[in-house]
């Protein structure tokens, strides 16, 4: 079988595209299962990019989706045919995080999706919608999963909630598209007023240039009427969480997800106490949350904003494009 590797140097130009035995037949409680399609998040692109020792020869990304071909003795949740799509922390099933790095996350700590075929326990997958396409069920794993605990999980949204989403991709619009149908009013922030006019066009109510504002949490708080937003997606880190603490409201909740602007910087811990702001530190969720929101996606009409798709032979290429941040929405790999 196909699969995409960890060279021995770092860098996007050394990953391998190597041929590798089939995995044997599913032991009790394992599924055999056939993959079709990956997507891309900044965490496969960290890993991809800066490789390193423990990285070598691992094989790549977090996210998977195919169809069941084997089932080993003892699984009933699954038979051979089911669409299905695979979890981020694979041990963490429901309740609390237990989960503090990410020794067990494929892609990472252990082997990823980016081959043709699996072998896995049952419970690293959960059943995918049954209307999405293997490209579309993909992008569940990750991105879609991390929008909707941030919102749904951990802040609790309801009809009427205002939200404030930063940039436009994955993780974003997803979140847009969450809040949207769960009757919340949004506003998006990005450098682009093409990408903008995109967001609004899936249903974003205001949307900011923060080039062009460079206070746009100012801007949020004007839009609110001065009360703030009850949520911030913030995705920035260091570089933008001061102006997230200015545009979210007295006890509100911002979700921090990324670290584009860096690893560390400093915070502004006296407007975060005076304002009594939530600031929930998450990555990903359990596959009991992702349960939830497949159901949810089952009742709604989100779909997953793909912007392109690649074949597996062309994931650094995949990879090349996100960097390049032109990207709207999901980037997927097929195979």
């Amino acid at each position: 079988m196909k699969a995409v590797k960890i060279g021995a140097t770092a860098g996007l130009e050394h990953l391998e595209i190597a041929e590798l035995p089939e995995p044997k037949a599913p032991a009790p409680g394992e599924v055999r299962v056939r993959i079709h399609a990956s997507s891309l998040n900044y965490h496969d692109y960290s890993v991809a990019k800066r490789g390193g020792p423990a990285h070598v020869g691992r094989i790549l990304m977090s996210d998977g989706a195919g169809v069941v071909e084997k089932v080993g003795p003892g699984v009933t949740e699954f038979n051979v045919g089911d669409r299905v799509v695979s979890t981020f922390f694979p041990t963490w099933l429901d309740g609390e995080p237990t989960e503090g790095s990410f020794a067990t996350v494929p892609g990472d700590g252990v082997d990823g999706y980016a081959c043709e075929i699996v072998v896995r326990p049952a419970t690293w997958f959960t059943h995918a919608p049954k209307d999405f396409s293997f490209a579309e069920a993909a992008t569940l794993t990750t991105a879609g999963l991390t929008a909707w605990r941030a919102l749904v999980g951990d802040g609790h949204l309801k009809a009427g909630d205002t939200v404030l989403v930063l940039g436009t991709g994955g993780v974003s619009m997803f979140a847009l598209q969450f809040a949207k149908a769960m009757g919340a009013n949004v506003v998006v922030t990005s450098s682009s007023d093409e990408k903008l006019a995109r967001a609004r066009q899936l249903g974003a109510d205001h949307t900011i240039n923060y080039k062009s504002v460079a206070e746009w949490g100012d801007a949020v708080l004007g839009w609110s009427g001065g009360r703030g937003v009850d949520h911030v997606i913030e995705l920035g880190g260091p570089g933008t969480v001061a102006q997230s603490i200015q545009a979210v409201r007295v006890g509100g909740h911002i979700s921090l997800i990324g670290t584009v602007t860096g690893y560390a910087g400093q915070i502004p811990t006296a407007a975060l106490m005076i304002k009594q702001v939530r600031l929930q530190g998450l990555i990903v969720g359990s596959r009991h949350q992702q349960q939830q929101m497949i159901r949810a996606l089952a009742a709604t009409a989100v779909r997953p904003v793909i912007d392109r798709t690649f074949a597996l032979e062309e994931l650094a290429e995949a990879f090349r494009f996100q960097e390049s941040g032109s990207h709207f929405g999901k980037i997927c790999v097929e195979y």
